[in-house]
């Protein structure tokens, strides 16, 4: 869909439709961030359950990832062949059927395949719900990608308390789980009518493209910043048990700090594009982060290392967002490949960052690792200046 047909379409369809899309655009960025942090209660309750052993478990986990980077690269073309709305409830279907299966299993297989179910339908929501903020966004002539990302981190949240509340509570698993999965259901139903019915550029052209030119190098840096995001999310409780010597029960203070920091500042970072830029958020985002894992590192005091975190978190709050938008915008690779594409490699990052960090760590030491993190930030900030954003 080019510039002038959603200028066009948006002047047909008039601010109303305008209001429905950017409401199905923050409820599908919710439903993801939601659905994801479903999966985090129910880790341990499926290791107890099946009995698995921590390096079992670990393979186990590598189904979500693979589920998740077997489809994100295809998403745009099959909305392109097949229409945004059928793929997105079909998404939601094996989401909510994979979290299901995942709640009440204790067989290997059987939790093999829900994980890998889940990681596809999470994996097409990820790229979709992204090409169509980009699609909002260019519509509405201003940026609003890193509130629609905000949505996401606040889902997140909204999941993982959520879920943690209703097992406390001491509803089974299963129950609790299909709560949860009514509502993701509720969520989408409300957005259907808002849902654009096609966010790519039509249904011609190959389901997949290697990323190139600009696409590989938006899609490098959203590798670095979703590899800092990684490392928070599993290495931050560690270093503050193994390095700051706090108490395992206040381990998850680290991550804790930097959610709600990233969370704050992509739920206001629109404004803060509008008035710094587009480039400038890169730059000043990456040496924030990267100074707020040298203050983790340097400064032998818990709190200070949380303070840490919570620079971190504040520092890549609106990068991806940024990047997201340049990915669209940018003419070498279309859309409806481009973000998938973007989008995989970040995934990537996710998946392969925490453990390079733990081969680094072996090898040198925890705090040398995150420093090299801190290094690739840096890198970050170079790239930027090369990027037209």
């Amino acid at each position: 869909m080019t510039a002038r047909s959603l200028s066009a379409s948006a002047r047909r369809d008039g601010p109303a439709s305008g209001t429905a899309e950017r409401r199905a655009t923050r409820l599908l960025f919710l439903i993801v961030g939601f659905g994801v942090a479903a999966w985090a209660p129910l880790v341990p309750v499926v290791k107890a359950r099946a009995g698995l052993d921590d390096g079992t478990l670990g393979l186990l986990l590598l189904c979500l990832g693979i589920g998740s980077l077997a489809t994100m690269p295809v998403a745009g073309a099959l909305a392109g062949r097949l229409g945004t709305r059928p793929v997105l409830a079909a998404a939601v279907l094996v989401t909510g059927a994979a979290l299901m299966a995942l709640s009440r299993a204790a067989d290997l297989l059987v939790l093999a395949v829900a994980l890998t179910g889940l990681g596809v339908g999470l994996g097409l929501l990820d790229c979709l719900m992204n090409l169509q903020a980009v699609a909002v966004e260019r519509r509405a002539g201003r940026p609003m990608m890193s509130g629609f990302h905000g949505l996401y981190s606040l889902g997140c949240l909204l999941g993982a308390a959520g879920f943690s509340a209703l097992l406390s509570l001491g509803l089974m698993p299963a129950a609790a789980t299909l709560t949860g999965v009514a509502a993701i259901a509720a969520a989408f139903l409300a957005a259907l009518p808002g849902i654009l019915p096609t966010v790519a550029d039509g249904p011609r052209g190959p389901a997949f493209a290697l990323p190139r030119g600009p696409v590989l190098r938006i899609g490098l840096l959203c590798f670095v910043v979703f590899l800092t995001e990684g490392s928070a999310l599993d290495w931050s409780g560690v270093f503050l048990i193994q390095e700051r010597g706090l108490d395992p029960a206040w381990a998850g203070l680290g991550y804790a700090a930097f959610s709600l920091t990233m969370t704050a500042g992509r739920l206001t970072g629109d404004a803060l594009v509008r008035r710094v830029g587009r480039r400038r958020i890169v730059v000043l985002g990456a040496l924030l982060a990267a100074a707020g894992l040298g203050l983790v590192t340097a400064v032998p005091l818990w709190p200070v290392t949380l303070l840490g975190y919570a620079l971190v978190g504040a520092g890549c709050a609106n990068i991806v967002p940024v990047l997201f938008t340049a990915a669209g915008r940018q003419e070498a690779v279309p859309a409806a490949l481009a973000i998938p594409a973007v989008t995989t490699l970040g995934y990537a990052g996710v998946l392969a960052g925490p453990a390079a960090i733990g081969l680094l760590a072996h090898a040198t030491s925890l705090t040398l690792a995150f420093l090299a993190v801190a290094a690739l930030l840096l890198a970050v900030v170079a790239g930027a200046r090369r990027l037209r954003l």
